[in-house]
């Protein structure tokens, strides 16, 4: 695939991958009104954008769709898991 081709996919993949995440936001808004929600599937996703994350960072070059995929699990997967558990 050409190298362009291939960078498109990749921010394409990071969108998807975004939209994945922000998707906890009605489990955060349920877990507030008391309708508390699961507490270890958003603990282990947002232990997993982190290592992601870290790992795209230390990448040499960076990878950049996929650190910036990962980063809003890390916020919106720790905003999921601790309003469920309070």
């Amino acid at each position: 695939m050409e190298d362009k081709k291939l960078a498109t996919l990749g921010w394409v993949a990071t969108c998807m991958s975004v939209a994945m995440y922000v998707a906890y936001i009605p489990q955060i808004i349920g877990n507030l009104e008391g309708d508390k929600g699961d507490w270890i599937q958003p603990l282990v996703a947002s232990i997993n954008c982190t290592l992601w994350v870290i790992y795209g960072m230390l990448y040499s070059p960076r990878d950049w769709p996929l650190a910036v995929a990962n980063m809003p699990g890390i916020v919106f997967g720790l905003l999921a898991f601790s309003t469920a558990l309070f």
